[in-house]
């Protein structure tokens, strides 16, 4: 980055600062805007409450695209340097409400593991764009308000409020019309497939499972006691069960496929309706990170597309917004709510009263969606990255399909190489990576690396991926 070391500390808060980006750098040039305005904010040339330019203003004096600029500036916001308020443009937060230290360098520390590895986690969020402050004053104003509803007022099924927040973002992100009566609030994904499954799966059935698709999927079934039903992945999608095979629930990732990406085919989907309603089966639809497409808008929910009321909607707050939170929701079909419920009671509910007021509040005053918008924008521009860097530096061990979506790219690697030995040989090095073969129970149908896209920031992507890199090369 190009920065000029001459620029004036007492400039006019509005003024362009004194940098232009280095188009020839590898580091982004959104990235480039703003470690430029840290390190003048930490310094002081900017000082708490300076007005930062118009993004329009600031895009065309470094030539640039305005969604550049803007983007620099929400993640700014992310951080805590800047605050943004409609009709006030973007100003600096005092030095007090920025997350990191002044004393820190401009990137934030790697994403370590326990044992100080880099990690490229599939699935995993970046926890340090919790938007910490403003959840805090939420929590805190519930506190003064209604400090009841912090411990009380769940009912059995969830927090009214927040059952009602959750029926208006599935209609709006995800396609899918419900009223607040069906909206279950479960502790989490894990305890909504607990409960569908107890519903739904006879004890003479099989339940469908991806392959190769989430191995906690197939374990948690099969520690039922039920028996599972592979089902191959072709273009399309998953295979529809045969009538008659014994297949009465199937377990499915339309909308953002695990582990390999893309998305189910229209065509596909209105088959496992048709299955569903011929053979009287059941699809619970796992819709864990459709939220992060990054282009267009997100696929409409097999749920809502289900005219036949034969889809169980299970969807988590935990790559959204928290994997700290432990809370999740189903939306049942209108002829499934008691049957759900009445699993639901037997088993007792599992999720914590104590946040649900709070994250009802938080989405009613749009405070979700903004982060949301926030780490969207984020996370677009690592996966971009990341493929871009997989295809440039990784092409002669593999290729890469960019789905313009989730939170994982795999790696798909040429037939010579071994992922097992690979993954064995990156996490030796420090990096933390999965193999693809043991997504799937078939003997080497599959064969790559699966890394995740969004935990690390861009310098802690690219030391990852030379680690990598090392760890391919050790193989050979």
């Amino acid at each position: 980055m190009t920065l000029d070391h001459s620029e004036r500390t007492n400039s006019m808060p509005g003024d362009t600062p004194a940098f232009m980006p280095d188009r020839t750098s590898d580091v982004p040039i959104f990235e480039q805007i703003c470690a430029s305005f840290r390190g003048r904010i930490r310094s002081g040339a900017l000082e708490t409450g300076a007005r930062l330019p118009a993004t329009r203003a600031l895009a065309g004096d470094l030539g640039v695209a305005r969604a550049t600029v803007v983007t620099a500036y929400e993640q700014l916001v992310a951080e805590g340097y800047l605050a943004s308020r409609r009709g006030s443009g973007y100003t600096v937060c005092a030095m007090g409400e920025v997350e990191l230290s002044p004393g820190a360098s401009a990137a934030p520390a790697p994403k370590l593991s326990e044992r100080g590895d880099l990690l490229l986690e599939a699935g995993q969020p970046d926890m340090r764009l919790f938007p910490h402050r403003a959840w805090a004053k939420c929590v805190a104003r519930l506190c003064r308000t209604r400090p009841e509803d912090m411990l009380t007022g769940c009912g059995r099924f969830g927090h009214p409020e927040l059952r009602q927040a959750i029926a208006s973002h599935v209609r709006d992100w995800r396609g899918i019309a419900a009223r607040p009566e069906q909206v279950l609030v479960t502790s989490g994904a894990t305890e909504a497939l607990d409960i569908c499954l107890h519903a739904l799966a006879s004890a003479e059935g099989r339940v469908g499972v991806e392959d190769p698709g989430f191995p906690p999927i197939r374990r948690f079934a099969e520690a039922q006691g039920r028996r599972t039903r592979d089902l191959a992945l072709d273009a399309q999608g998953a295979e529809v069960p045969r009538l008659g095979d014994e297949t009465d629930v199937v377990v499915l990732t339309p909308s953002h496929q695990y582990p390999l990406g893309g998305a189910m085919s229209a065509g596909r989907r209105q088959d496992f309706v048709r299955w569903a309603a011929q053979s009287q089966g059941w699809i619970i639809e796992d819709d864990y990170d459709s939220e992060f497409r990054y282009a267009g808008r997100p696929i409409p929910a097999l749920a809502g597309v289900d005219g036949q009321g034969r889809t169980v909607y299970i969807g988590s707050f935990s790559k959204i917004f928290s994997n700290s939170l432990r809370m999740g929701y189903i939306v049942a079909p209108e002829g499934l709510i008691d049957r759900l419920a009445q699993a639901m009671r037997m088993k007792g509910a599992r999720a914590s009263a104590m946040p649900q007021a709070a994250l009802a509040e938080f989405m009613q005053r749009g405070e979700f969606y903004r982060h949301l918008r926030r780490v969207r924008r984020t996370y677009a521009e690592r996966h971009r990255t990341l493929i871009e860097r997989l295809r440039r530096d990784f092409a002669d061990v593999g290729h890469v399909e960019d789905h313009h979506a989730g939170m994982q790219v795999v790696l798909h690697l040429h037939p010579d190489l071994c992922d097992q030995a690979i993954t064995a040989a990156a996490r030796a090095g420090g990096v933390g990576v999965e193999s693809l073969s043991t997504y799937s129970r078939r003997a080497g149908a599959y064969n790559g690396v699966v890394l995740g896209a969004c935990l690390n920031d861009l310098e802690e992507q690219a030391e990852a991926l030379t680690r990598l890199r090392r760890a391919i090369s050790s193989t050979g």
